[in-house]
């Protein structure tokens, strides 16, 4: 049968979180046969078995129905894929595995292999995903059995798409059996910043698209009733949340997370320096214990602080850790340019505007120093966007729209805000001031050269940088080339008027620049 949409009233949701607490009590650990079905409804029912929910069916009688238009779209009654089966593959049938011929090569692992639904198949033959990138080859044969994750990992390395399709082959093949209730998360997805869950989201609609899964996203700086109504109106198959957020709405009997069967937390180093592993706690803390959940970990790098959170979290996990140097160095050519810091706008201008630029990201360390560079370029007639703690949720929604589209062909981003950006085929990459942590610039120039093509990062170094390059060496094992740049890329640009926000005059910035840091002079870095 296919589940309807019921919501919880406020007492079963007291018990619901009491039996939670509960379970998260208890500590024996399963044994091995048992490993493969954890998520599975209580560890009972195996691989392929139908999911059954932790309460009696009677139960829904004493909750609250919903609406006649969400229990339209959960008994399947709508239009495309809103039925909100749980699971159940939609009715396409048109296509088969035939048509997505690869062969085998040594020492790579095609999806083929992975005994992957049909749907979800051919989903990734539309992505044009031909053989698994390193993480997704290493991790992917054990999530697909059940087996928990710490996967060390820097962005770019298709990590993504490894929880995804395990989150999306288990619920595909253990469809959701019985009464469903109003934001109940089967597959809940953590991750620090609202870019990099719109971006989870997005992949995960274009590897769902031939399914009748949900996903929904919780995040700040957007309309709370909005998203209220999202839940209430539809299944929640795959959430996808920022730690506050997902609190406010738990906190408040709009989301439940005591259904939960598969566990992604996504760089979590960096959930550890923002300060939201107190409220990650929290959440883990409503989900079922470690031993009746899939949990899949991931972080750039590891602290003892991390690996501590890793022992709570994790259960007996399979260890995959990809070095960052692959990432930096395989597939980016990178260029250092000894250039004085009143003359990086110029150059800046210049690169932008060179023919091989066809997309292109710039990374700044300060926020003032985003907007300016921000101001300069659309004074120039250069179309661009502008990332950063600054700009409004709604406004960096529509910008990273713009960017992917290709409207905009220029991205200038903090730190924070770029590690949401997870886009195929940015060709470029420019640090116009080299980050504090040199594990900023393996993940900004991880921008480009993903999914298998190659790109270029172009950082720009005056005085004050010098003393950043050695760290970033040390850490990519390799000593980075650095060069003048030619002279045809320190022509000045035409003068404009710039037009400054945020208090700022004009006086001195006719040519545009006035984006860089000044303090290091004229002086090139000495090396």
């Amino acid at each position: 049968m296919i589940g309807k949409l019921f919501r919880r009233s406020s007492a079963s949701s007291a018990d619901a979180d009491k039996d939670t607490n509960s379970s998260q009590v208890e500590s024996q650990k399963p044994a091995e046969a048992d490993k493969r079905s954890r998520g599975r409804r209580g560890g009972s029912g195996g691989k392929n078995s139908p999911r059954k929910a932790n309460r009696p069916a009677s139960a829904g009688e004493t909750r609250e129905s919903k609406a006649p238009a969400g229990k339209d779209k959960a008994s399947g009654s709508g239009k495309g894929r809103q039925g909100g089966k749980g699971g159940r593959a939609s009715q396409e049938t048109e296509w088969s595995l035939d048509q997505f011929q690869v062969p085998e090569e040594e020492g790579k692992v095609r999806f083929h292999d992975l005994d992957l639904p049909l749907e979800l198949m051919h989903a990734i033959h539309d992505l044009g995903f031909l053989y698994c990138s390193p993480i997704q080859g290493r991790s992917l044969p054990h999530t697909l059995n059940g087996h928990d994750l710490v996967g060390k990992a820097q962005t770019g390395t298709g990590k993504t798409a490894a929880f995804l399709v395990t989150i999306i082959d288990d619920l595909l093949k253990n469809p959701f059996e019985g009464e469903r209730y109003a934001g109940e998360a089967r597959a809940l997805i953590i991750a620090p910043t609202r870019e990099l869950v719109m971006q989870i989201a997005d992949d995960a609609k274009l590897l769902c698209k031939y399914t009748d899964l949900e996903i929904h996203t919780l995040v700040g700086g957007m309309d709370y009733a909005k998203q209220q109504r999202n839940l209430n109106e539809r299944l929640v198959d795959i959430l996808v949340a920022t730690p506050g957020r997902l609190l406010d709405f738990a906190s408040n009997r709009d989301c439940y997370l005591d259904q939960v069967e598969v566990l992604v937390i996504d760089e979590a180093d960096r959930m550890l320096d923002m300060g939201f592993i107190p409220q990650v706690r929290r959440i883990v803390r409503q989900t079922p214990r470690k031993t009746h959940r899939q949990t899949m970990f991931f972080s750039a790098t590891f602290t003892p602080e991390v690996d501590s959170l890793v022992e709570q979290w994790t259960d007996d996990p399979v260890i995959v850790e990809i070095e960052p140097e692959r990432v930096a160095t395989d597939t980016v050519e990178q260029h250092i340019y000894l250039v004085p810091s009143d003359e990086k706008y110029a150059l800046l201008y210049n690169v932008v505007r060179s023919e091989e630029v066809e997309s292109l990201i710039v990374f700044a360390n300060r926020r003032d120093q985003c907007r300016r560079l921000h101001e300069n370029l659309e004074a120039h007639g250069i179309k661009a966007g502008l990332l950063s703690g600054e700009v409004a949720q709604n406004k960096r929604v529509r910008t990273l729209e713009d960017f992917k589209s290709g409207k905009t062909k220029v991205l200038v981003a903090t730190d924070v805000a770029g590690r949401g950006i997870h886009i195929d085929g940015i060709s470029h990459v420019v640090n116009y001031t080299l980050p504090e942590e040199p594990e900023d610039y393996v993940h900004r120039i991880g921008r480009t050269g993903r999914a298998g093509k190659t790109g270029t990062s172009i950082s720009f170094a005056c005085e004050d940088d010098a003393m950043r390059l050695e760290p970033i060496e040390e850490l990519l094992g390799q000593k980075l080339s650095c060069e003048v740049p030619p002279e045809e890329l320190l022509e000045e640009p035409p003068k404009v008027k710039v037009k400054r926000s945020g208090g700022g005059d004009n006086r001195g910035d006719r040519r545009g620049g006035g984006g860089g840091d000044r303090r290091g002079g004229n002086r090139r870095p000495r090396r």
